[in-house]
């Protein structure tokens, strides 16, 4: 897992390259259709002096030159007008003749793939252009931090003179550190006559959307089981017999049910024989991610976020090969939605405004929960991962209000396994109260300190619910066999 070690849990500082003017700001999944692109259009710069201004020193040229009979004041005006207006139409012909195309690429990698990005800038005119300035924009969250999310490798803003109908090429690599939804592009294009007075932008190449999917590792057991009364892990503590399994038979004893008689038995020996059931557990999940930003605070970023969806991607992979149930709620954001909902502009009049508009929007207050159903097999395993993929936090519910709203849409033969960082009263009120209505609860307190997981673990513990404790990545294959009783 390619971030900040989480032992000292530092907070993480950006990178030199995060405070780059030029970046945009953050993928759809596979299945997912991307947002409908707006037709690009056309705007120009006209830098210190503005298009009026021009027109107002040419005309008083014309005006000089009238009243003092001055030939030379004459030549000047029809200089610079015919000046201002080949820059025009030059940098008009430029920006119109000039295409940007994405090669198609990899949608779906794992953490530590590279990926090749190239996009195909064509002069489609008759007219060289002198110059045009190339930049593919990436996410501002994919290159903060050390390591960052999204590591370049190569230049992705290019500088390049292009001859009638030729093709230049920008290419880099993308090395993926960690996982998440990012959207590559679009990529913005500049150009502008050879005097600077008259600059042009467009949007060239639309964006393409990469999702990288979370890092797991094997766990060491997990022992983290809903006690109902029938199930399919065999436990050693005696809780409530399974009659779908049957260990064997012994001789009727008084308090047995008619139903738990062996008739065929009993029909053998003359005597009356019961059914032996072994005692079993549900061990399935619905896993419950606490991605709020009150109670996960920037400053632990992006290290206890990515443990916190590293232990999730984890316990689910170990229950797909159980072929156990496993679920998902949580209050962060589908970075897949917030792009469906937001789609991108092309509409620009300065290059500043170009990057803000085609960046990813950062802040989110929706209030749906994100929920998926609890299920089996490799289809349901699969969006569970992606959708863990496009985890964000947001600004919307915290996590008393998530349990509150998504109850009656949870699965009651799971464990509510919850995982967060800070556990304030009203979500200790609200997990007590789960646990008190017949839920298994168990909870995963995602922090570095001690004294932080002893203050929230302690009305947790003392009501019953059962607490581990995620310390850092070396911690990540036992943490479900460390179970807090007391």
């Amino acid at each position: 897992m390619a971030h900040a070690h989480p032992n000292a849990d530092p907070s993480s500082k950006p990178s030199s390259g995060a405070a780059d003017d030029r970046l945009g700001d953050e993928d759809l999944p596979a299945a997912a259709e991307p947002p409908p692109a707006t037709t690009a259009t056309v705007s120009d710069d006209r830098g210190p002096v503005s298009l009026l201004g021009w027109a107002a020193i040419v005309a008083s040229l014309l005006l000089l030159g009238m009243l003092f009979g001055a030939a030379l004041w004459l030549y000047a005006a029809y200089a610079a007008v015919g000046m201002l207006l080949a820059n025009r139409l030059l940098a008009q012909a430029w920006s119109r003749s000039v295409t940007a195309v994405r090669t198609a690429g990899m949608l779906e990698v794992e953490v530590g793939a590279v990926v090749p990005i190239e996009i195909e800038v064509r002069n489609t005119g008759r007219l060289p252009i002198v110059w045009m300035l190339a930049e593919d924009l990436l996410p501002r969250k994919a290159l903060m931090y050390n390591p960052p999310a999204l590591e370049v490798e190569g230049e992705r803003l290019q500088v390049f003179l292009l001859p009638p109908g030729a093709s230049r090429f920008v290419r880099y690599r993308l090395r993926c550190n960690r996982r998440g939804y990012y959207q590559i592009g679009p990529t913005v294009l500049e150009t502008g006559d050879l005097m600077g007075l008259h600059r042009r932008y467009r949007v060239g190449a639309t964006p393409q959307y990469l999702m990288v999917m979370p890092h797991t590792v094997a766990l060491s057991g997990f022992d983290v089981a809903s006690r109902r009364p029938i199930g399919e892990v065999r436990i050693r503590e005696r809780i409530l017999e399974d009659p779908s399994r049957l260990q064997g038979i012994r001789q009727w004893q008084p308090g047995d049910a008619m139903r738990q008689v062996h008739w065929a038995a009993t029909a053998r020996t003359g005597q009356l024989h019961s059914k032996i059931y072994e005692q079993t557990s549900v061990a399935g999940a619905t896993l419950v991610i606490d991605l709020h930003r009150a109670s996960n605070p920037a400053r632990h970023e992006p290290v206890r976020t990515e443990l916190a969806i590293t232990m999730a991607a984890s316990i689910a992979e170990a229950l797909y090969e159980m072929n156990q149930p496993v679920g998902l709620v949580s209050n962060g954001r589908d970075a897949a939605d917030r792009i469906r909902g937001e789609g991108w502009a092309g509409d620009f009049r300065t290059r500043a405004i170009a990057q803000q508009q085609a960046r990813m929007k950062s802040d989110d207050d929706r209030l749906r929960p994100v929920v998926l159903p609890a299920g089996r097999g490799p289809v349901a395993f699969r969006d569970l991962q992606r959708q863990l993929a496009r985890l964000e936090r947001t600004d919307g519910l915290t996590l008393a209000e998530l349990l509150i709203e998504s109850e009656h849409r949870l699965a009651r033969d799971t464990t509510l396994l919850l995982i967060l960082q800070r556990c304030s009263d009203a979500t200790a009120v609200a997990v007590l109260g789960m646990a008190r209505r017949g839920w298994a609860v168990s909870v995963i307190i995602n922090t570095f300190d001690q004294h932080e997981f002893s203050t929230a673990a302690g009305p947790l513990v003392a009501g019953g619910v059962a607490v581990m404790h995620l310390q850092n990545e070396e911690m990540l294959p036992s943490v479900c066999r460390q179970v807090v009783l007391r």
